[in-house]
């Protein structure tokens, strides 16, 4: 399934700034509030592990990063990235306010260069941002390189209900409801636009599943949320068994 080319994704970091006074608000009421649901049935399938290293990319605001470390004792450093400046200026309030300064660092990064040595992090993580990288595979490379051997790599990204009738509905709501609800309230009609475009041409399931083999992460699987609207993926960094045998 091919992605849109052009300055939709290349740009896409400048238009979160733009709505990110409102990005929290729109995804609990466009989301009718999964979005919290499947924070937390991310929380779930973390490593049980002591003393973790959490890398959260294209963190947005932070919620899922705080969630994380809030519910697993384990994680004890967390780093937050985003392209998008504003975005990360709402994290840094919440971090704040919940005072987990000392936990959660802040940084700008890009997903597909990540600029950190190999086998860095026991988690990485990245929540409805995947899909806005200029080159999915290489993200997937990237972070593949920064996660230490055993390591696990948690995706949640939106993705299309099997179901052709649910799926009709779906869509029907992505291209004509949510662009003139989105539009309203965060004024930028074209955002909620670009939401739709990449969702639906964004691989899910199985294709994704492939591109992770493909990065070289084991045991790669997809776990659909809410009648599939949206879906967990998990992948392990491990060693070949004739690699460890050398």
């Amino acid at each position: 399934m091919n992605q849109p080319e052009g300055p939709s994704r290349k740009e896409a970091w400048l238009m979160f700034d733009r709505i990110a006074h409102r990005y929290d608000l729109l995804n609990l009421l466009l989301s009718a509030g999964q979005d919290k649901i499947w924070r937390k049935k991310v929380a779930e399938h973390l490593p049980n592990r002591p003393n973790m290293k959490l890398l959260d990319l294209a963190a947005g605001t932070g919620d899922l990063a705080i969630e994380l470390v809030e519910r697993n004792k384990n994680i004890k450093k967390v780093l937050i990235t985003d392209m998008s400046t504003g975005m990360l200026d709402v994290a840094k309030k919440k971090v704040a306010k919940k005072n987990l300064s000392a936990e959660i660092l802040i940084e700008q990064c890009d997903a597909t260069n990540i600029q950190y040595p190999d086998d860095s992090f026991d988690i990485i993580t990245i929540a409805f941002g995947i899909r806005n990288v200029t080159d999915v595979s290489q993200a997937l490379k990237s972070m593949h390189r920064v996660l230490k051997s055993n390591g696990r790599m948690i995706v949640l990204e939106l993705s299309l209900p099997n179901n052709r009738l649910l799926r009709s509905l779906y869509l029907f709501y992505f291209r004509h409801i949510l662009p003139i609800i989105g539009g309203i309230i965060s004024g930028n009609t074209e955002a909620y636009k670009y939401l739709n475009q990449t969702v639906e041409s964004f691989p899910y399931g199985d294709d994704f599943c492939n591109l992770m083999k493909k990065a070289g992460f084991k045991n790669a699987n997809a776990f659909p949320q809410t009648l599939g609207i949206a879906t967990i993926y998990v992948g392990e960094h491990q060693e070949d068994a004739l690699e460890e045998k050398i």
